[in-house]
């Protein structure tokens, strides 16, 4: 009772404090914006990151034709300059050199200086990163390219110091006046290499094998560290899509050590500093080894997977933990991510005040002054590892190191009132970080990455059950075609203060098409099957790359650049040509389409040859996926009569990784569903290559069936 006064007393000081916050902000804002340097172009962008820069005294410019049009005019080398709103080294940089009157003059003197938000624009992003990752080998935001005015570049890096970027810009200055030539050869070699990279040989189609998935399985798990999960070393990322392979494979052939790899990548991320243990939500990834001291900054795209991830988790397991991780991390979403209309911003910023981490962290003091009973106190400081010196600066991330049934009972109290307590001092210590300065919001919407968090919304919804949860999958999903979906079925890639500028890339196309085929399976609504297959005949038509069998990742009808790049590999997202592969698998079973099915496989036979030349299967994992559902089809689960939905979401509560569940509750056209339908009756039919067993009415023959 004592807990729940200080909270209700806390969240009135906090909006208080939070309105003041407020006018402070936007005063400071004005004045710094106003003072010094006129706005430059960016002024004109919706871009958070672009407009934070819209006042420096660099003469930035934003990527477009008519940029690269006053580029060639003026003959001048541009400064092709990328980041995000959230990147901390972007700041550090923006700071100590571009909002210095000094380098600022070089800049303009002497180039054409372009600033990219990466997560508008993927596709320049690539061009200049791959540049990067030629030259020095390794990549990284902030990325700074020096390009010809074409937009060829001859050199790329990452941060720099003020003096080293001095250095670099005189040296390039130079260079453009005494040896063009030396630049000219410089981005032939450039641009030769980076068309190089996505150089692959189509392959015959060829039968995949359980060795084969077994032997690249292997790979991974070796690559695991099976003491603190993730992979082995540090900085750690939690590759949500790695995990997601382990758990497919795991499930699918019986592996228990890779189950068992799974589980501790997940206990140990729930438990550690990456998890925002007051708020929920997880950051991009951990400097260290043991998921302790997270880079604060928070990302649409983990946390949308992370959502799917335990969830699939929790319906094979039940575990507690990860139902706490799944209603947490959704809360968090809702609360810091959602707009107005129900779909879903970017990213926070790492930093507030110019620390990184700062909004997040906690003082043993501050600690014990927000509750009266001291018992509590010393409860809430014991769980979460507190001491007196910190562990990150002089303070402490609130991390966990006994899941709480093993704390609750070495501690002599019972799991109920330790969860209790701590979900109330949760609320106290979260109101009270409220009257902190807040990191950084970018409020951009894209459409990708809002795919990601529509999945996440409907397997929490499989896993939960939370009716809430499927309801705000489905008004995001309305919201998304609504405002960023032409009517010709072509998607854009953003959309912020009422409007959509940029063309969609494949990955647009490939998550939003995966989204509603989940969607489909949950509501039995045929609309969201046709939406694929009309943004999937778009694709077919704007995206084929007929030498490879591939897809572009950007579409015909947008303006060149210096190549045409397609995206291969997997990585913290899924890459945009497995998502695409696995689309076409399904939906091609769902519609009885032999050109989707043809194409699917013959993709993954393409990439086959990267896959066994890498043995890199952390870089494949989504296509590894569909390895495994090409080995060991997936049970088709056709459930027909009044009661279908309800049945099927019971089936759902039993995670299956090899099962794609369809049906309705009268006739249908779907090839898979014809003729299945009996009046007054709900059948399942557990079909497998188009074969059916005979039809079953309860769920745990239909499980069985799949056994």
């Amino acid at each position: 009772f004592r807990l729940r006064i200080v909270y209700i007393l806390t969240m009135i000081r906090s909006s208080i404090l939070l309105s003041i916050t407020f006018v402070l902000i936007t005063s400071w804002h004005m004045s710094s914006s106003q003072s010094g340097h006129p706005a430059n172009a960016l002024i004109n962008e919706s871009s958070p990151y672009l407009l934070q820069h819209a006042y420096n005294p660099v003469d930035w410019h934003p990527w477009n034709e008519k940029t690269l049009k006053k580029a060639k005019d003026e003959n001048k080398m541009l400064i092709v300059s990328i980041g995000y709103a959230a990147c901390h080294w972007c700041h550090v940089m923006e700071h100590e050199s571009f909002e210095d009157s000094t380098v600022a003059a070089l800049m303009n003197e002497h180039f054409l200086p372009i600033k990219v938000d990466r997560e508008e624009r993927p596709d320049v992003d690539d061009i200049y990163m791959s540049a990067a990752q030629l030259i020095t080998g390794s990549g990284g935001w902030p990325l700074n390219a020096f390009a010809l005015p074409d937009g060829r570049p001859v050199w790329a890096g990452t941060y720099f110091p003020k003096d080293r970027w001095m250095d670099i810009l005189n040296q390039f200055a130079k260079l453009k006046s005494s040896d063009p030539e030396r630049l000219e050869k410089s981005a032939d070699q450039l641009t030769k290499g980076i068309n190089s990279l996505d150089e692959v040989i189509p392959a015959k189609e060829k039968e995949v094998t359980q060795q084969e998935v077994t032997s690249l399985a292997t790979n991974l798990l070796r690559q695991m560290d099976q003491v603190n999960g993730g992979r082995r070393g540090a900085p750690k990322f939690m590759m949500p899509n790695n995990q997601a392979y382990l758990l497919k494979y795991a499930t699918t052939y019986g592996d228990d050590r890779a189950l068992e790899s799974v589980i501790t990548s997940l206990d140990k991320m729930a438990l550690g500093g990456i998890y925002d243990q007051v708020g929920g939500g997880f950051a991009r990834y951990s400097v260290d080894s043991i998921w302790l001291v997270p880079h604060f900054e928070k990302m649409l795209y983990d946390n949308s997977q992370l959502v799917s991830l335990y969830s699939d988790a929790y319906r094979l397991t039940g575990d507690p933990l990860y139902k706490h991780v799944i209603e947490q991390s959704i809360s968090f979403v809702e609360r810091e991510l959602m707009d107005a209309n129900g779909r879903f911003y970017s990213s926070l910023d790492a930093d507030s005040e110019g620390e990184e981490g700062k909004f997040y962290v906690w003082s043993e003091e501050e600690i014990d002054g927000l509750f009266e009973d001291e018992r509590i106190s010393n409860l809430v400081k014991t769980y979460y590892n507190t001491s007196t010196g910190g562990n990150f600066e002089g303070h402490n991330i609130l991390h966990v190191t006994s899941k709480p049934e093993v704390f609750a009972k070495v501690h002599d109290i019972s799991v109920e009132e330790l969860r209790e307590t701590i979900s109330a001092a949760n609320e106290v210590l979260l109101a009270e970080r409220a009257n902190r300065i807040r990191p950084g919001l970018d409020d951009k919407i894209l459409t990708s990455w809002n795919a990601l968090m529509i999945k996440g919304y409907v397997d929490a919804y499989k896993a939960l059950m939370n009716k809430d949860y499927l309801n705000k999958a489905q008004s995001a999903m309305s919201s998304l075609l609504a405002d960023q979906k032409n009517g010709d079925h072509r998607l854009l890639r953003n959309y912020k203060d009422g409007k959509a500028s940029i063309n969609g890339f494949l990955d647009d196309y490939a998550l939003t098409i995966d989204a509603l085929l989940a969607l489909y399976e949950v509501t039995f609504d045929e609309s969201h099957i046709y939406n694929s297959e009309r943004l999937m005949e778009y694709v077919l038509q704007h995206f084929d790359n007929p030498e490879t069998g591939l897809f572009f990742y950007t579409s015909d009808e947008d303006p060149a650049l210096i190549a045409r790049k397609s995206e291969l590999a997997d990585n913290v997202i899924p890459g945009s040509n497995s998502v695409m592969a696995r689309n076409l698998l399904k939906l091609g079973d769902l519609l009885y389409n032999e050109k989707y099915l043809a194409k699917a496989k013959a993709m993954l036979a393409t990439i086959d040859g990267n896959i066994q030349q890498t043995q890199q299967p952390s870089y494949y994992s989504n296509w590894l996926q569909m390895a495994i559902d090409l080995e060991h089809p997936p049970y088709e689960v056709a459930v027909m009569g009044d009661n279908a939905q309800a049945l099927a979401l019971e089936l759902m509560q039993s995670f299956r990784s090899d099962a794609v569940y369809l049906g309705e509750t009268k006739e249908s056209d779907l090839p898979l569903l014809k003729y299945k339908y009996v009046d007054g009756e709900t059948m399942i039919y557990v079909c497998q290559n188009k074969t059916c067993k005979l039809p079953v009415n309860d769920v745990k023959a239909a499980l069985a069936l799949m056994e």
